[in-house]
């Protein structure tokens, strides 16, 4: 059985936004999580959420929106010290709270970890019915070309 860790998950504030960034240069170093700055993490405050232990994020993630019923969540980091505890789990409910409050219909994650994110109740969909996403964000990615990242999503209902 996996502990779960105690947290609160709250939107970001900008007191929160050097956490975020450490977390994200953390698992950028080791995964695919793509690097952002921390002018870029303040640019985008506000698609995310955190789970805090105390005053501290130990997690975060952000809702994107694409489309009018289309939103993807992205940059889902838990601090290493918190893993296997439930708060990416508590990180991902939140967002889907929040995209179905915004009316959104479906949302949709890239991951190298489709197996947990399948545990969510993401399902495996086609990245080409992602056009607005993968020339967005993926042609600028160092790892474009020998992307091993696959397309998971989840109706929000």
């Amino acid at each position: 059985m996996i502990e779960t860790t105690p947290v609160s998950v709250v939107p970001a504030r900008v007191a929160h936004a050097r956490d975020i960034h450490r977390l994200v240069v953390y698992w950028s170093e080791r995964t695919p999580v793509l690097l952002k700055s921390l002018g870029q993490i303040f640019e985008t405050l506000r698609e995310f959420v955190v789970a805090l232990d105390g005053d501290t994020a130990i997690g975060a993630a952000a809702l994107h929106i694409d489309w009018a019923d289309l939103a993807e969540v992205r940059t889902v980091v838990v601090s290493p010290d918190h893993q296997n505890r439930g708060v990416g789990r508590k990180l991902i409910e939140k967002q889907i709270e929040i995209a179905r409050e915004l009316g959104i219909e479906r949302v949709f994650v890239l991951t190298d970890k489709p197996a947990w994110f399948a545990g969510l109740g993401f399902g495996p969909i086609d990245k080409a019915d992602l056009p607005h996403k993968v020339w967005r964000d993926c042609v600028n990615c160092p790892i474009f070309t020998n992307c091993t990242e696959v397309a998971l999503g989840r109706d929000v209902n």
